[in-house]
């Protein structure tokens, strides 16, 4: 019956759930993931499609496009003069930059201020800019880190959902990272 089958596609929408659910505590009023950052990711933050890997390995980072890694430096911890005390080291794509901690839901007031000044400085003020925006597959924080730059005024900015997971998986190479400041 048609009527049925409608009534049961609607059923399983609200089982799903809309990513940006007002009931869904895990994001806070302006629409960032706050918490269970590593999860399914079912569509891309607005203004911010995604990327394939293959399209970025056609890129070059020095010329082409911002590649931003939002890996949280895990056991890491900031330093009053923006250095990073490392507990371990990160791999990340090649010619990548890497801002810690940006990818959360509300990073903390001095890392978002030193992420805003140096992507203005590494895109020397271009807002129009090609950005892709990265952490591992599964997790929101790329996601965050593309709304925020969107936000921010940015107008070309790419997510890459499968990250470095999906970059390494490729055959592609991964190198050391250190955190921007």
């Amino acid at each position: 019956m048609v009527v049925g089958k409608k009534f049961a596609w609607l059923g399983m929408l609200g089982a799903i759930g809309s990513p940006l659910s007002a009931q869904d505590h895990v994001f806070d009023t302006e629409g960032y993931r706050t918490s269970h950052y590593r999860g399914p990711v079912r569509h891309a933050p607005e203004g911010a499609p995604r990327i394939a890997a293959s399209a970025i390995a056609t890129l070059n980072p020095t010329r082409d496009v911002l590649l931003i890694d939002v890996l949280p430096a895990e056991g890491g911890q900031r330093q009053d003069d923006g250095t990073w005390r490392l507990a371990q080291p990160h791999n990340s794509l090649p010619g990548a930059h890497w801002f810690p901690e940006v990818g959360r839901g509300t990073p903390p007031p001095a890392i978002a201020a030193a992420f805003a000044q140096s992507v203005s400085r590494l895109t020397q003020g271009r807002k129009n800019r090609m950005i892709v925006t990265f952490c591992l597959a599964d997790c929101w924080m790329g996601w965050n880190a593309a709304r925020r730059l969107r936000k921010m005024g940015y107008t070309n900015i790419w997510w890459f959902a499968e990250g470095t997971d999906g970059w390494s998986s490729l055959g592609h190479p991964l190198v050391p990272a250190a955190p921007e400041r």
